[in-house]
């Protein structure tokens, strides 16, 4: 992993010059561009040519090891990973940053060791014997579910919403309550649906693999807009054919 985030990447915009995925990731600052009401929101997905955000039910399957490097780094960067249960239970997600180097860096900056682990979850109905759940960390369900989730080796806490869960309310709790200021979703496609039709993401981390999946499956985004969303580039990468664009939403 170490080498793949320092491996040469191809610039292709703004400007055509030979970076990283450490160096790229270093010169952000996207914590800085935090409202005062919620936190600074973006997402990562990788998608096939075809627009595949899955191959046989699993992200995994689509990117390189250099987009893997991507979202590890990304989510070095972050305070917080947003996450649906469908997505741990496909995905069955380990601790967030197993690197402890990544950790390391982490603690430098003045961060918490591990980003926080935020599970969106309608029925509490999640894979509790994963690593996310047994190997460090820290863990916060989202739900408007009653009921408690079982001891886990890693603590968990519940923030419980009525009837349904609310994201901008529950954006607004983790900014305001919990300190986050950069947020990064992983998805699911229907979670990743959600945040944009309410108007909550602010930039997009797309990686486009070399890859076509074909027939039927999800998209990056599932759910419809209120209206279509317009995108400005801010910078695309390459690697072995794989691209990774980075996108601000427009106001």
């Amino acid at each position: 992993m170490t080498s793949a985030r320092k491996r040469p990447l191809r610039g292709l915009f703004p400007s055509p010059a030979t970076t990283s995925i450490s160096e790229t990731l270093a010169a952000l600052d996207l914590r800085e561009r935090a409202p005062a009401t919620r936190p600074y929101v973006i997402t990562n997905f990788a998608v096939t040519v075809d627009g595949h955000a899955t191959i046989e039910g699993r992200s995994g399957k689509i990117g390189s090891d250099v987009d893997t490097a991507m979202l590890m780094g990304l989510r070095e960067h972050a305070d917080a990973v947003l996450v649906g249960a469908g997505t741990i239970r496909a995905e069955r997600y380990g601790r967030l940053l197993p690197n402890a180097e990544s950790r390391s860096r982490r603690k430098r900056h003045g961060l918490s060791e591990d980003p926080l682990a935020v599970i969106v979850s309608g029925r509490l109905d999640l894979p509790w014997e994963v690593g996310i759940f047994t190997e460090g960390g820290r863990v916060l369900i989202i739900t408007a579910a009653e009921g408690d989730p079982p001891e886990t080796p890693v603590t968990i806490r519940v923030d419980r919403h009525r009837d349904r869960v609310d994201l901008s309310a529950a954006l607004e709790s983790l900014r305001t309550e919990r300190g986050v200021r950069l947020l990064l979703c992983e998805g699911g496609p229907r979670l990743n649906g959600a945040l944009h039709g309410a108007g909550l993401v602010d930039e997009l981390f797309v990686t486009v693999a070399p890859r076509l999946g074909g027939g039927e499956g999800p998209r990056m985004l599932e759910g419809s807009l209120p209206e279509p969303e317009s995108l400005e580039l801010l910078g695309l990468l390459e690697a072995d054919n794989e691209l990774f664009a980075r996108y601000r939403i427009r106001a």
